[in-house]
């Protein structure tokens, strides 16, 4: 376990005002039970930590993979009236149009990326989360097709699957236009990703897990799978992580 701070000016942000020091917390890692082929990162949900969610990938049918869970840090989240809450980045009302915490995710996205910069050069690398934790991820793939983060500075990490389980995409409607280049449309072609969501998520509404998969499409990323649960509110059930150790294994093991 270990902690990590990050200094949102050391990422290229620019101003001097916005600088402020990023404590991430405590990152709980699951060792590989067999060989070691894959190693992902996966994020929690607002004010959850690294730990839960250790405990329930430990027990998944992959012992190929490495788990690796951080904690985000504290924050006041707009959303909660201001009130300090584990949280990858600042976020208000959900809305398509709304402001997005640019600084905030680029700098949780650094994080993960520093996370999987030591892994081995065989093993694939992936990432995954749930909730605002899934948005930092399906924004981690965005940086991986662009080559770069939201600030500029370039995105080191060569992702092979991300995982989205009741998220959305952080700036869906401007994605399009920032997958310009042949290199980023070519990277955006290549990056497998799998959105899971509960019709009856009374958090995040279904309709932005459906949307944040048309405008990925739109925006290049062949390899969208979208699944739908009936039923299912904001939480995971196993049937969906079964679709998702099976999906993993044919892109990440098989």
């Amino acid at each position: 376990m270990s902690r990590m701070s990050y200094s949102s000016a050391s990422m290229g942000s620019g101003s001097r005002t916005a600088r402020r020091t990023v404590e991430f917390g405590r990152t709980y890692v699951v060792r590989p039970k067999a060989k070691h082929q894959a190693t992902i990162v996966w994020l929690h949900g607002l004010g959850d930590n690294g730990s839960s969610w250790s405990q329930l990938l430990d027990n998944l049918p992959l012992p190929n993979i490495k788990w690796i869970c951080p904690t985000a840090p504290t924050r006041p989240v707009t959303v909660l009236g201001g009130f300090p809450c584990a949280a990858w980045f600042d976020e208000g009302e959900l809305s398509e149009d709304g402001p997005i915490d640019v600084e905030g995710l680029d700098a949780s996205v650094a994080h993960i990326a520093n996370l999987l910069s030591t892994e081995p050069s065989d093993v694939k690398l992936g990432i995954g989360g749930f909730s605002m934790g899934a948005a930092c991820a399906l924004y981690s793939a965005t940086c991986f097709a662009q080559g770069k983060y939201g600030n500029g500075n370039p995105y080191p990490i060569n992702l092979k699957a991300v995982v989205g389980l009741s998220g959305w995409l952080p700036g869906a409607r401007n994605l399009r236009n920032k997958i310009g280049s042949n290199d980023a449309a070519r990277r955006a072609a290549s990056l497998p990703i799998l959105l899971c969501h509960g019709q009856c998520d009374e958090v995040v509404p279904y309709k932005y897990g459906e949307r944040s998969c048309q405008m990925l499409n739109s925006a290049g990323f062949r390899y969208v799978t979208f699944k739908s649960y009936d039923g299912l509110g904001h939480y995971t059930v196993p049937q969906e992580m079964e679709e998702v150790c099976q999906w993993l294994h044919t892109r990440l093991v098989a």
